[in-house]
């Protein structure tokens, strides 16, 4: 009996810790600064935007972006380091003049999620004279884990 209560107690504690270490990735959201600056090749442009973003330890995925001064086509997560670009991985539609939202259940797969905790992932807005990205914003989640 004693020990069917010490398996007990200690299945509860590693639950416990699972699941705090997971509610760490859908505590909150990340405010993630965007220019022109960040781009690769960078742009000289005076236009700014801020990507917020929210992963839930399911790896859904709830991101906005808004710009100032940035006349946008299209807008996109994508998966890439600092300095790299890389693919596309979240489309992003228009909702306003300034405005771009995920689509409700947009969901990294567990590789780009990967990505996302280690700081591989990217906030990217094009525009018609910067078809390959006029602002940029890399994602770099606080914490040891990347969460």
């Amino acid at each position: 009996m004693k020990w069917t209560h010490s398996l007990a107690k200690g299945s509860a504690m590693i639950a416990a810790f699972a699941l705090g270490a997971c509610a760490g990735m859908g505590g909150g959201s990340m405010s993630v600064p965007m220019s022109g600056s960040q781009e690769v090749p960078p742009t000289n442009v005076s236009g700014s935007g801020t990507g917020t973003i929210t992963v839930g330890s399911d790896c859904a995925v709830n991101a906005s972006i808004t710009t100032q001064g940035v006349n946008g086509i299209a807008a996109h997560i994508h998966e890439g380091a600092a300095g790299a670009n890389g693919p596309v991985i979240v489309p992003m539609k228009k909702q306003g003049d300034n405005q771009w939202v995920t689509d409700a259940g947009a969901k990294f797969t567990p590789s780009q999620c990967d990505a996302y905790k280690a700081g591989r992932t990217y906030f990217n807005v094009h525009t018609a004279q910067n078809k390959g990205g006029e602002i940029r914003g890399q994602i770099r989640p606080s914490g040891s884990g990347g969460y």
